[in-house]
């Protein structure tokens, strides 16, 4: 027996989550629900789970896209879900940085072994669900944050930016990845929406960006969160 694990599904498709979703919970996993990319990159950063199924025909984004992004901060394993049967596909996806492939329709029994199968190979390895740097506890199942004990009062918006950048303490963050992820795709380029979120972020954390102790800015690029 594997142990129980957060799995996240990524599939725009409702009908497909929920068939889903009875066997998983049936066999004591916790299933995270995304409907699209920009969900469900998010909520691999903020939800850490144990496992990804991925549906590549997204409506926002390609699945494969999503894929890579992924694989650019996390090592969570990723069983692909798809229609497509090419050959040139599967590989893409393998190449892409998945550990498994499955075309639709599919037996649900052979997905549970394969679901198993990559459980296994990642028991002992899941990551940290809450975060820790400096005075800054950050939660994310409770979604609060804490600064030397005393409670910060952040919107929606403004925890997820703070949890994708302290999930990649010391590195750097670019724009691009961090408006896709919170945004979608379509805000890919709105450099000064993303400021003025950064700017309310600092103002509760008590961060001042001439002398950064938690969010340094990189010039034309992106950010990088103290760790």
């Amino acid at each position: 027996m594997t142990e129980p694990a957060r799995i996240l599904v990524i599939d725009d498709e409702a009908p497909i989550r929920r068939f889903l979703r009875v066997p998983l919970e049936a066999e004591g996993h916790s299933v995270i629900e995304a409907a699209n990319a920009r969900e469900g990159i998010l909520a691999v950063a903020r939800e850490a789970p144990g496992l990804v199924i991925l549906d590549l025909g997204l409506p926002d984004a390609d699945g494969l896209s999503v894929l890579r992004e992924i694989r650019g901060w996390s090592q969570v394993p990723v069983l692909v879900l798809s229609v497509r049967t090419d050959e040139a596909g599967k590989v893409a996806a393998l190449d892409a940085g998945a550990q498994d492939y499955v075309v639709k329709p599919f037996g649900m029994k052979e997905l549970l072994a394969r679901i198993r199968s990559l459980l296994r190979g990642r028991a002992g390895s899941t990551p940290p669900t809450v975060i820790e740097i400096a005075d800054l506890h950050i939660d994310p199942g409770n979604h609060t944050v804490t600064k030397a004990g005393a409670a910060l009062h952040l919107t929606r918006r403004e925890f997820d930016l703070l949890w994708l950048l302290a999930s990649h303490a010391g590195r750097l963050v670019t724009q691009g990845m961090i408006l896709k992820s919170l945004w979608g795709p379509a805000h890919a380029e709105d450099s000064q929406y993303l400021r003025v979120y950064v700017r309310q972020l600092r103002q509760k954390l008590g961060d001042d960006a001439a002398n950064p102790r938690y969010i340094i800015t990189e010039p034309g690029i992106g950010y990088r969160f103290l760790g």
